[in-house]
């Protein structure tokens, strides 16, 4: 009973106020305690589940007016999810995400070490892009990367190389630990340089 009347508050009162904000809502889609920066351009697919305690952020601090930040249909981002897109973060469908993970297309400059890191400007890196159906695990960070179709990224690894289709990636920087041989219709591990072992 106390959920059904959570849903109900929540469609009547919580999800008109995103709607109005967002730069677009899907249907069904739910956003707990989420905080917003740029809202408007920030654009959520239909049945998009977003966990208590995300932040979600596309604000255009490298000079790129039309940035954009999309979640795309049926996917599900766990508790304190931090998102921030300075040009370009794109999320496909029924993507995973598991709690504290973190997205960015940019990063703190620091190459003037007579200026604390703070005072330098943002660097914009390349835009990121999850796949869909992809799985990203706990505590992962995407820095500039992009994660392929159906590929899982273990917890706590951190990619800043592109991830592709049909891989499992681990560690910090995440290295491809297997592939998806179509030949036999099965995971397969892989050495250092991504070749089936």
């Amino acid at each position: 009973m106390l959920r059904k009347i959570s849903l109900a508050w929540y469609y009547l009162f919580t999800y008109p106020l995103y709607k109005l904000q967002l730069g677009g809502l899907g249907s069904r889609a739910r956003l707990l305690q989420t905080k917003l920066e740029g809202a408007r351009h920030i654009f959520i697919g239909n049945k998009v589940y977003i966990n208590s305690g995300g932040w979600l952020a596309c604000m255009p601090l490298t000079g790129n007016p039309h940035c954009r930040l999309s979640i795309g249909e049926g996917t599900y981002v766990g508790r304190f999810c931090h998102f921030y897109a300075t040009s370009g973060i794109t999320i496909g469908k029924k993507v995973l995400i598991a709690d504290k993970v973190y997205l960015s297309d940019n990063l703190h400059g620091y190459k003037d070490s007579t200026v604390p890191v703070i005072d330098q400007p943002v660097e914009q890196l390349k835009e990121v892009i999850i796949h869909d159906g992809a799985w990203l695990g706990e505590n992962v960070c995407v820095v500039g990367a992009s994660v392929g179709k159906n590929s899982v990224v273990g917890a706590n690894s951190v990619v800043t190389r592109d991830i592709p289709d049909y891989c499992v990636a681990a560690g910090a920087p995440a290295m491809i630990i297997k592939r998806f041989d179509p030949a036999k219709n099965e995971w397969r591990r892989t050495d250092k340089d991504g070749q089936f072992i």
